[in-house]
């Protein structure tokens, strides 16, 4: 593939100069640029490159809209392991729509096999970009921890782990509108749904170990909670502007996580809130149980801070109905009226250049042009009917998840509610299980009094020390029945909530249920448009390669002729106007 310097038109290898300003055409470095993938989408530049994938920008050719292009690398597009954990990724982030959540629009499988990913088109930079420049201020940290834990609610509403949160995957996306950022997870390539454990193989440890909760180096079933410990790390680092774990060794970082104690950010920034600081220990304990009981109750505990301070709340975009694509009207300009210039333009030159005697060459050569216009204007127009189907589709997709999604939410904060109450009773239920005991092994020292004594009267004689032995033993039973009696209604409480949590389990179950039997029909009417679509590019591909052979032939006589100089200069302006 070559392209023009001038118009950055892009032509085959074959061809060696630019029809429109004959520019000598360069070779394109990146082969993939320039190639529109499933009939839609034409790549234009590199965005950005990793160990496992390639993201490029690219254009939407039937609505001329911006959109992002991640590719899986060929060498492990031919791993089907790692083909279906990228296509999870795009599933997992459909499924979520929230705007904390990078919008996935489409998927699919280039002509030689990589998987890619079409997303919406960020402008900004990574959390991780940030860090680089030292630590965050606290009222921005706060925010962009808020927006983490909305994000992660819906996400474990639906039970979908990130499992590699980190600030990679956090990016920071400038809201013009709202003139704030707006955060947004990405990357939920080895995201893992808790009921789908077929795609992580025994043994096999994902992610991040600076930000890797201690369950995830010991067992791969590792829940919700191990992105809640990760928030607390990129909170850590955030605020200090260092880890709180670090070693170039993985195994010793794996220690660290496992066994020793997580550091006081107060210990580094003592200015910080008592609160804050405490809540980020939370996050960091060992122990899931220990931490905070989901990502509701986090996004509570970080909004109580940040009003307590009085740092900006960042709005809740997620009652927004607003996607991030925009439904088309109608064809973009560019698609059609841009080689209808052009046509009109090649008119003028043969009637410039040979008056009524144009040779018979020319006179073919335009018609052929003219005939390919019309039916490239008609393989879009069938395509155009086509895309307005499916982006009808993809927004009652979309309408779809995001009156589920609100649903699981409102059952979600209760749940977390629920969760609280029962994390609450179960700890008084272990205050009042170690209270019984002691009171038990009180009362068992105190009736060993009361055995000494009587073998000491006998019934013969009476001592003023057991009648003591025999009050005490009477005090410390009554204290044996308390604490006994208050466990008794601790355990009521604590099947209470447990019986509430899992009642708002079920109802959420329930949901997610109706959410995966509508995705399975808004699936299958998407693949039907979709390969449509796709058959409409290839064929309107192949016309526009033909397109342009003729229009370079066409105007590679007439290039030299000094009175059609004004009309190329046109021609120029017009694709300088395209470009």
């Amino acid at each position: 593939m070559k392209a023009c310097p001038l118009c950055k038109l892009k032509y085959p290898d074959d061809r060696g100069t630019c029809f429109v300003d004959g520019a000598t055409l360069e070779p394109i470095q990146d082969e993939r640029i320039g190639t529109v993938l499933a009939g839609r989408y034409q790549i234009q530049s590199v965005l950005g490159q990793g160990g496992m994938a390639t993201v490029y920008t690219a254009r939407h050719r039937l609505v001329d809209r911006l959109c992002a292009i991640k590719i899986l690398n060929e060498s492990f597009s031919r791993n089907e392991v790692m083909r279906e954990r990228f296509r999870r990724e795009a599933k997992a982030a459909q499924k979520l729509a929230h705007p904390n959540i990078i919008e996935i629009f489409d998927q699919g499988e280039t002509d030689d096999g990589c998987v890619y990913l079409v997303m919406e088109l960020l402008e900004g930079e990574t959390l991780a970009e940030l860090l680089e420049r030292g630590k965050i201020a606290m009222p921005r940290a706060l925010a962009i921890g808020i927006q983490i834990a909305r994000a992660l609610a819906r996400a474990h509403d639906l039970q979908v782990i990130h499992r590699d949160l980190k600030p990679e995957n956090i990016f920071l996306a400038q809201d013009i509108g709202l003139d704030s950022e707006v955060v947004k997870l990405l990357d939920f390539g080895i995201a893992r749904s808790m009921q789908d454990a077929r795609l992580t193989g025994a043994g096999e440890v994902f992610g991040t170990p600076q930000y890797m909760a201690p369950e995830r180096i010991t067992s791969i079933d590792a829940g919700p909670s191990a992105d809640l410990y990760a928030v607390g790390i990129i909170l850590f680092e955030m605020l200090s502007g260092r880890l709180p774990f670090e070693s170039q060794q993985i195994p010793v970082l794996f220690i660290k996580h496992l066994s020793e104690p997580a550091p006081s950010l107060r210990g580094l920034e003592p200015s910080l809130p008592e609160a804050l600081d405490k809540l980020i220990l939370e996050l960091m304990a060992k122990d899931p149980k220990d931490r905070p009981v989901d990502a509701h109750r986090l996004y509570k505990d970080l909004v109580a801070i940040a009003e307590a301070l009085g740092a900006p709340i960042p709005r809740d975009l997620s009652e927004a109905p607003e996607s991030t694509r925009p439904t088309s009207k109608s064809l973009p300009p560019v698609a059609i009226d841009l080689w209808g210039k052009r046509v009109e333009l090649f008119g003028q030159m043969l009637q410039r250049a040979y008056g009524t005697t144009t040779p018979g060459v020319q006179t073919e050569l335009l018609q052929n042009i003219q005939s390919l216009v019309l039916r490239i204007a008609s393989q879009r127009e069938e395509a155009m009917a086509h895309e307005r189907k499916l982006e009808n589709v993809d927004a009652s997709g979309r309408e779809m998840r995001q009156r589920i999604g609100h649903a699981v939410h409102a059952l979600g904060l209760d749940a977390s509610s629920a969760r609280d109450k029962l994390k609450d009773a179960l700890a008084i239920g272990k205050q009042l299980s170690a209270a019984i005991e002691e009171a038990r092994l009180s009362f068992r020292t105190a009736h060993q009094q009361i055995m000494f004594w009587e073998g000491r009267s006998g019934f013969l004689e009476p001592y003023t020390e057991l009648a003591a032995a025999y009050r005490v033993s009477a005090e410390l039973m009554e204290s044996w029945c308390q604490a006994k009696e208050a466990f008794g209604q601790a355990e009521a409480a604590c099947n209470a909530s447990k019986s509430e949590v899992e009642d708002l389990e079920f109802q959420i179950l329930q949901l997610r249920q109706a959410m995966a039997s509508q995705e399975e029909s808004i699936e299958r009417d998407q693949n039907l448009y979709q390969t449509q679509l796709e058959s409409l590019g290839r064929t309107a591909g192949a016309l526009e390669s033909e397109l342009l052979e003729f229009a370079s032939r066409f105007c590679e006589p007439l290039r030299s002729r000094p009175e059609l100089g004004p009309l190329f200069r046109e021609l120029e302006a017009e694709a300088e106007v395209a470009a």
